[in-house]
């Protein structure tokens, strides 16, 4: 039990516990990185780390305050819970009035993007203006043991104009509590946030350790297991919720798409598939584009007559290395600079399928 089940990211784990041994622990810090990496789970780790009765710089995962905070490891029933106190049909002003906060300890808070309701939840859940104002409020209480921890997973979903708030706490920062903002990538916080935490950006774990660390946390077959491994681009969390079988179905599916927009016909099929992405799939649609981009890479490798053995889907290499054989690097720049504007446009609300659609029929060859 400890730091030392933390899978990759060494450094940063140094530097946390050297944090807690000098007792010169932040006013706030800013983790990045893609999904699954680790961020909450290292985060989590600090806040217990932070507060153990029996260990200064790491956590026995035995003395009360520690097993006070052992359901943070996985919050979805804590959530599930929070919402239905809150009520299935809450209006507006019982959101902000009420706001989603997960306190299993009282020195440690977890807080969320709010998808209102349980049954329906908003399309995008985001951190909303009476959570911030909760925060700002009890991050100045003294705590009941050694620091106040408040871990703001999903910061990057909080408006701009909201953050606001926040930044209040960040220029006169308390001295016992840390705020740890969890976010995908750091150019997503307002830059007057990030410019006052200090930053741990989180690097990919090798595909030989994940593989390892799925052998004993999943029922996978070795070849599975390497497969998983080579699919969650260095991130632990994203191979052990990773669904072989429902991603084989929705890579070849984005690939079919990509051959049939080179073609330039079959406009039917790619009109029911963009359909289909964009409003039937249980996965988001911004992990869906994220397919595009990884697919696209491992096209401008095979373009090139790379023989490399590091594809980003080498179980869909034979299709990959027939379709690189009707394309160029010219038109893989071409798909990934659609693929960039279509993601800045869905900022504005732009219609998912409709921007699909326009950027697949103008790559006909």
């Amino acid at each position: 039990m400890g730091f030392s089940e933390f899978l990759g990211n060494k450094r940063t784990i140094r530097a946390l516990r050297g944090m807690l041994q000098c007792e010169r622990v932040p006013s706030a810090m800013l983790f990045t990185g893609p999904r699954g990496i680790g961020k909450y789970t290292l985060a989590r780790m600090f806040a217990q780390a932070a507060n153990c009765e029996r260990l200064k710089d790491d956590f026995c995962g035995e003395c009360a305050s520690c097993l006070r905070m052992a359901p943070l490891a996985d919050p979805s029933e804590l959530i599930v819970a929070g919402l239905a106190e809150r009520g299935e049909s809450a209006d507006a002003a019982t959101i902000e009035r009420i706001p989603l906060i997960i306190e299993q300890h009282p020195d440690v808070w977890l807080v969320v993007p709010d998808p209102v309701r349980l049954r329906t939840p908003v399309a995008r859940p985001m951190i909303r203006v009476g959570q911030l104002r909760a925060v700002q409020r009890a991050a100045y209480f003294q705590p009941l043991g050694r620091r106040r921890v408040f871990i703001l997973d999903g910061a990057d979903t909080m408006r701009w104009d909201d953050a606001d708030l926040f930044l209040k706490i960040l220029e006169e920062p308390p001295e016992s509590a840390t705020l740890i903002l969890l976010a995908q990538s750091p150019d997503a916080m307002q830059p007057t946030i990030r410019s006052r935490c200090l930053q741990f950006h989180f690097a990919p774990v090798s595909a030989p350790e994940i593989a390892e660390f799925l052998k004993s946390r999943s029922e996978l077959k070795p070849a599975e297991r390497t497969l998983a491994a080579q699919l969650s681009a260095g991130s632990p969390g994203a191979a052990l919720s990773l669904d072989l079988a429902e991603s084989t179905r929705l890579r070849s599916g984005v690939l079919r798409l990509l051959e049939n927009s080179v073609s330039g016909k079959k406009y039917g099929e790619i009109f029911a598939a963009t359909a289909q992405l964009a409003k039937q799939e249980k996965e988001s649609f911004e992990n869906i584009l994220a397919l595009f981009y990884s697919l696209l890479t491992d096209l401008l490798e095979a373009s090139q007559g790379s023989q490399s053995r590091l594809l980003r889907n080498p179980d869909l290499r034979r299709e990959i290395d027939s379709l690189a054989r009707q394309v160029d690097w010219r038109w893989v720049l071409q798909a990934a600079r659609g693929l960039d504007t279509l993601e800045a446009r869905m900022r504005h609300n732009i219609g998912r399928q409709l921007g699909l659609d326009s950027l697949l029929v103008s790559l006909g060859i």
